[in-house]
Order: C-alpha cells, then structure tokens, then sequence
C-alpha cells in the first residue's frame, strides 16, 4: 500500500514528484541534444526590449502576435531567424525618441554659416529664413530644401550646418547610382535576404525620429525593372503621406514627419517633373579665383596642414602662389583640385620633415655611442664622473636643436613645378586654338559647371554633306543643321567669298568637330557659336581670340534665351576670357554674377544673329542691319 502511494500519480506529491522528474528528464534530454535555455530567455529580453520601445497601440498588437509565433517555433526552423530579426528591428526602431529640441539661436547660426563657409550670401539668407520659420513653429511643414550645384561647392557641408543649428542628428543617405525601388521601401519579408530600406534603416541608426536627413545625389537614381525609385521618394517628400510611411520589410506604418529633409543634386535635368514639385531648388555656382583664394586661406591650408602632421612652421605657402595653383593647376567650379595640391605641397613637406628628425636622431645616438667606447678605456671612478660630465655636456647641446625653428619650406613656382608638374593651363589656349579660321569659342554648362567649348570647322572636296562628330546628342545636332542652312541663305548679304547660295556646299563637304570627344554634348546653347565658326571659315577670317558666346539660334537668326549664364561667365573668366556674348533676354540673369566679374568682363547683348557676328569678328562683320525682334 505504501509502495503504491508513493508511486501512484492520482495523490498530490506523487504528482509533483512526477512533474519533477518529467522537468529532469526533458532537461537532460535537451542537454544531450546540445539544447539549453538561452533561447528561452533571449525571447523574454527581446520582448522586455519591445515593451521598453514604446510601440503605437496597432504596432505592439502586430508586433505580440509576431511574437506568440517565434515562441512556437524551434531555433532551428528556417522562419526563426527572419522573424527575429524582424521583431528585433521593432524594438531598435524609435517610435518614440526624439532629438531634445531646443531654441533656434539665429546668430549663432549665422556665425556658423561664416566661418564654415565663404561667400554664398544668397544661399545663407535663404538658410537663416528656413531657420526662422523653425524657430517660430517647430512642427512647420517646410520645403524640403535642394541645394544644386557641380562638385566641390559645400552642398552636404551646408546640411550639416543645418542640422548643428536646429541641434539634431545628421545623417547622410547617398541615392548615386540606386534603382532598385526597395531601396528607399525595403524589400518584402518572403524574399530570402530581405531587409528594410535605406529611411529605415538610417532612422535605426541614428537612433531618433527628428533628425535631419540628407538624400545626397539624388538626381543620380535610376529607372529600371525594378521600379522607379525617384517615384518611391515622392510619399516620402510628401508631408501629407508621410506620417503613415509603409516600409514592405517593417509592413506597419512610421512616422517620418517630423524628419527634416534636405537634398544635394549636380543637375535638375535628370529629375522628374513631380520630385521637383516636391522641393525648393537652391542653386549653388561655382566660386570665383578670388573666393577660392580667401577658402584656401581660411580652410583649406589649415586642415591639410592639420591632417598631415605639420604646421606653418614646417610650411609656407603665400597667398602668390595658391592664385598660381587656382590659375594654372585647377579650373573647376569648386575647390576639391585645389584642396588636392595643397595636400600634394602638405605630403612634401611632411617628407622633409619626416627625414630631418630622422638624421637628428642617428647623429645623437652615433654621438652617444662614441662616448660610451671612449669611456671603457679610463677607470671605473674617472670614467663615470667622465660620462656624467659628456652627457651633462651632450644634453646641452642637444636642447639647441629642439629650441630652434626648423627651417619652413617656401613654396614657390619651382617647387609647383617640382611638386605638382608643368602647369596644366596657361592663357594662350584660347588664343592659340582660334588662330586658324573656321574655329570660335562656346561656352555651356555641364553637372560640373560652366565650360568653355571650342567648335572647329573644315571645308574638303565631297559631296555637300555635313559631317558632325565629339559624341553629339540629338539637339545639337539640330543646331549644327539649322547654322549651315542660315549661312547658306544669307552668303550673299554676309559677302562671302561664293556670292551665290546654292554654291557653298557645292562639291565640298563640311566637318564640324566638337574637342573633348570623349565627354557627351547636348543641348541647344551651342547655335550661335556653330554660326560664327561657319561664318569664320567662309570668310577665312579668324575669330577674336578674347571673345567667348552661348545662345540658342532660330532658323530667322533670333537669338534665344538659355540658362546656367553664371556658371559660363565664371567659366570664361577661369579661361581668362573678358569678351562674352550673350542673348538680350539673359539680361536678368547678371544680377546673380558677382559684381567684381562684372566689373573685369564686358557682357555684349545680342538680339540676332547678325549682332553676335558683329562683335565676334575685328572690324565688325560686313552685314551688320538694324536689331530688330
């Protein structure tokens, strides 16, 4: 009777005693299996780490039942791993954290603006207004501000400042070269190796949900069979979508309002009409050589300088020879090249440098080696009061050279050439290439900024075709037809040598050529320079070697309007060029061109044809008829 309550399950300790012993049993199973406990346990933090995470009421409902599922589900089932990640992406994610907000100080941040940029007054005033209106209303639903511009022009330093005024997070998000839609709406959990977008995933990281985010090139997206990310990127511009963003990996709503956003884009052409609708574009030219110059002084030297271990001790360069680098080593918009050869000049001082010390300290340690040999030779007693007095003396004269300045190394034009090379451009391009008729300077605008372009043009023996070559596009193609037919019409009214219309192409052929043919040319601003190159080789007269012209021509020799006019008059100054000619109806546009460009060029308004012919040639040209519209 004993034996069998002891062993029977029906009375309450023999229960428990079998609970027990079942609890054993299963343990020692699983530890023979190599199974333990921390599974176990890791889902009980993970589900602390969730409830800490403060979830919106329908995302902690999703995210609980996403839960009851892992916790049927053994580790080594192929699901656990992707459902664990995910409710681990739940709980990082901060639906809650924010930056600390505090008062937008706006001199403060007009001080900031200053001295971590040079010039661009109109872009800091735009930049101090987007801080106003912060500081007025916090939760305003501003423009998402794009600053555009060619390389080198501070566009993601600018973000950052922002980002240091309103006293928020920033990260950065580059789009270049991104045409996968997932990308910015992450990929759906049933495709293996699924993840969530880059928002979400920038958000995860900096681990608030105000901060300032910055979509850097994002006119570098792309179209493809995967979708249209440009698309995908209008909810999340969109201030009225975005407060319920739906990332395909998170499948639950986040807030991304209160995330400012700004963009950096090279060129607005490459970008959908409707993404543009989304933002204010703020265009960004380039610098003038006397801007880079004061950059140069003020920024550039001191942080290669810092970067490279030296200081102005170890390295002079004067204010003489960063004009000589700006002029003949660098000719871009912005200030990357120059920053690069003033790191070239850093990297040779360093090495003179570097080697000095070195041969100071051979020397001491050969000095101290003499002495000590010298000294085995002597008594003990006399040797040592010998030694001490050798070092005493040898200490002595080794303060000297640690007191005194080590000699700075001058950088001037031989050591540019030494350090850098021969220079990389001089003045007499423009003058050397225009020496022959048949060639005229054009000026276009490119994503790096304003360039000046040579056309040439040659006659031969043929058929009458025109052969165009300097991988063209379509449009100026089109404007190479439209200039040949307008010279034809009017050779008589021009006095060319063939008086007679039809005879120009007759059993000649014409090759025009655009240099560089390696760089694609489109658009429509090169009309009136393939005319005067035309006119040019006619005539056998050579074009003015100081005289740079852009503008779109009309099939009657209207001169149109065309764009980017700052960025080519910065150009043609960079060249060295003082004469250009631009349409009447640009007029508007030199107000945006700095006023000691303009005080150093002569601007020349052409209403036709026949006025950019008049000013591109010495003497004039032979037809020159009243202006009119």
């Amino acid at each position: 009777m004993g034996r069998c309550q002891r062993h029977d399950r029906s009375c309450c300790s023999s229960r428990r005693w079998w609970v027990l012993h079942d609890c054993w049993q299963i343990r020692a199973i699983k530890n023979e299996l190599g199974e333990n406990d921390d599974d176990e346990d890791d889902v009980v933090s993970l589900e602390k780490k969730m409830q800490e995470a403060a979830m919106p009421p329908n995302v902690w409902k999703h995210a609980q039942r996403e839960l009851r599922r892992l916790r049927k589900m053994q580790p080594q089932q192929p699901g656990y791993g992707t459902s664990r990640t995910y409710l681990e992406l739940l709980a990082e994610l901060p639906w809650k954290i924010a930056s600390e907000e505090h008062e937008v100080d706006l001199a403060a941040a007009k001080v900031r603006l200053d001295s971590e940029h040079y010039g661009l007054s109109k872009v800091k005033k735009r930049i101090i207004e987007y801080l106003a209106v912060r500081k007025l209303k916090p939760d305003a639903r501003g423009p998402v501000l794009c600053f555009v511009g060619p390389p080198g022009v501070g566009k993601t330093s600018l973000a950052s400042s922002i980002a240091g005024a309103l006293g928020r997070r920033f990260i950065r998000i580059s789009l270049g070269g991104v045409k996968d839609e997932a990308d910015i709406r992450g990929h759906r959990r049933t495709y293996i190796g699924s993840m969530p977008g880059r928002l979400i995933d920038g958000i995860k990281r900096v681990g608030v949900n105000n901060p300032v985010m910055l979509l850097d090139e994002i006119d570098k997206t792309g179209t493809d069979v995967r979708g249209d990310l440009a698309s995908a990127l209008l909810e999340v511009l969109d201030p009225e979508q975005n407060k319920t963003f739906n990332d395909h990996y998170l499948n639950v709503p986040f807030d991304v309002s209160k995330v400012v956003f700004l963009a950096t884009a090279n060129r607005m052409q490459s970008m959908p009409a409707p993404l543009l609708d989304r933002m204010e574009i703020i265009e960004l030219p380039g610098y003038t050589c006397e801007e880079k110059l004061r950059i140069a002084v003020l920024h550039l030297i001191p942080r290669v300088l810092e970067q490279h271990g030296i200081t102005n001790e170890h390295i002079s360069i004067p204010e003489a020879t960063v004009e000589l680098i700006i002029q003949r080593y660098t000719r871009e918009a912005g200030v990357r090249n120059l920053g690069r050869h003033l790191a070239a000049l850093a990297r040779a001082a360093a090495v003179k440098v570097a080697e000095k010390e070195q041969s100071v300290r051979l020397s001491r340690e050969m000095q101290t080696e003499m002495i000590y040999h010298g000294a085995q030779g002597l008594g003990a007693a006399a040797a040592e009061a010998d030694m001490e007095e050798e070092a005493m003396g040898i200490r002595e004269k080794e303060i000297i050279p640690l007191a005194t300045k080590p000699d700075p190394l001058l950088v001037d034009e031989v050591v540019l050439d030494t350090v850098l090379g021969p220079p990389k451009f001089d003045g007499r391009e423009a003058a050397e290439r225009v020496a022959t008729p048949g060639v005229a300077v054009g000026l276009v605008w490119t994503e790096v900024g304003g360039e000046v372009l040579f056309v040439e043009s040659t006659a031969m023996l043929g058929k009458g075709d025109l052969h165009l070559t300097g991988q063209l596009g379509d449009i100026i193609k089109e404007s190479a037809h439209i200039a040949l037919t307008w010279v034809r019409a009017r050779s008589a009214e021009l006095k060319l040598p063939v008086a007679e219309a039809g005879s120009l192409m007759k059993e000649r052929d014409i090759h025009i050529h655009f240099p560089a043919g390696a760089v694609p040319k489109d658009g429509p601003s090169a009309g009136v320079t393939l005319v005067t190159a035309l006119v040019s080789l006619f005539a056998k007269r050579n074009v003015r070697a100081d005289t740079a012209m852009t503008g779109e021509m009309t099939l009657r020799g209207l001169v149109l309007p065309v764009g980017g006019i700052k960025d080519k008059i910065l150009a043609a100054h960079r060249c060295g060029i003082r004469r250009v000619i631009l349409p009447e109806r640009n007029r508007k546009d030199l107000q945006e061109v700095p006023a000691a460009i303009l005080k150093n060029m002569e601007i020349i308004l052409a209403k036709r044809m026949e006025d950019v012919l008049h000013q591109a040639f010495e003497g004039g040209c032979p037809w020159k008829p009243a202006s009119r519209l």
